[in-house]
């Protein structure tokens, strides 16, 4: 299996994270990267620099007003006085209709979620090369291949349309999916990171083209909060092409396992002609955020269930934070996953 990356996605270095209201170090940190590197070239892959395919596959996912904010706001941002080194939001809109706001500090209230992903000056340059990380392991795919890696940092799938948020500005997920429709009818994107992949739901949730199923931690009392419940199905012509599957905090392996079943079942009636695999490896039990309890193995098992369903497959780096074991649960899925396709 290949894999794909740019140096470029370590320029962006995000040092301010608010956790409970008190500032804390951020935890989507470069060093993500060379653990990742590590344990994707122990599964055997091999990693190649992916090609600049400039905004259109981006573009097609994301709102031009959006992008424009992405690629300026660092610059507009310095010229207001005694502001932070970083873009961080302190205003957010009720509703998100109507006028649009000419300001810097009113279009990242628009922009920004939350507080988790402040954009510096090398941000936008990353979050491309991470997208089209996620377009390279795409056309890879397209041409032939059964399946590839994009390793994809910083992650993407909290990233609505016009929305960044959880350390997530481009949907690297949605990307794929969207560049997959160039030669499949119907896509599936399985997410199975620890948090709901609530960016990807909201850019297909009105679409039938595009099936998202995801797997997460309960957003009742976890982050992202409002998204992710199992009552939310799609709307207009998208209704019934969303699935959640919340787990209940410290769910293992054999809980994910059951639920990973349930995914298939509705992947299976959707019949797509391609998958998207959103992988989060912070559903470790020892991750950081400490939301569910998948083991090492575990890791591999699930990629070999996934790998059963025999669809051409691009997996996109989402999630999994600094940990002894982050390269170890990487190696583990990738095996894993090559080991069922063989």
């Amino acid at each position: 299996m290949k894999a794909f990356y740019a140096d470029e996605q370590k320029l962006h270095d995000p040092k301010a994270f608010l956790s409970s209201g008190a500032p804390k170090p951020n935890p989507e940190q470069p060093e993500r990267v060379e653990r990742l590197l590590a344990g994707a070239r122990a599964a055997g892959c091999a990693v190649e620099r992916p090609r600049s395919f400039g905004l259109g596959p981006i573009a097609a996912v994301h709102t031009p007003e959006y992008l424009a904010f992405l690629e300026h706001i660092y610059v507009r941002w310095q010229r207001i006085p005694e502001a932070s080194q970083e873009v961080i939001p302190n205003i957010h809109p009720l509703a998100r209709h109507g006028s649009y706001p000419a300001s810097a500090v009113g279009q990242a209230g628009y922009h920004m979620a939350d507080t988790a992903c402040p954009i510096s000056a090398e941000t936008f340059e990353s979050a491309c090369w991470s997208a089209w990380s996620a377009v390279e392991a795409t056309e890879n795919v397209l041409s032939g291949a059964p399946a590839a890696y994009a390793l994809c940092r910083p992650p993407g799938h909290h990233a609505f349309a016009d929305v960044a948020g959880g350390f997530c500005f481009i949907n690297n997920s949605a990307v794929a999916a969207q560049r997959l429709r160039a030669d499949a009818k119907r896509v599936a994107i399985l997410d199975v990171d620890l948090h709901h992949g609530n960016g990807t739901q909201g850019i297909f949730y009105a679409r039938p083209d595009v099936l998202t199923v995801s797997i997460h931690a309960d957003p009742v009392r976890f982050y992202p909060f409002f998204w992710g419940h199992a009552d939310e199905r799609g709307e207009g012509a998208g209704l019934g092409c969303n699935l959640n599957l919340p787990l209940p905090r410290k769910s293992g392996d054999e809980a994910f396992m059951e639920a990973l079943e349930a995914a298939f079942r509705r992947i299976r009636a959707y019949a797509p002609d391609a998958l998207v695999v959103a992988l989060g490896l912070d559903a470790f039990e020892g991750d950081p955020f400490g939301g569910l309890s998948v083991s090492t193995p575990g890791f591999a098992r699930m990629a070999e269930a996934i790998a059963g369903l025999g669809l051409p497959s691009v997996i996109v780096q989402e999630g999994g934070y600094l940990c002894d074991a982050l390269s170890d649960n990487l190696t583990s899925f990738l095996s894993g996953f090559a080991a069922a396709g063989t």
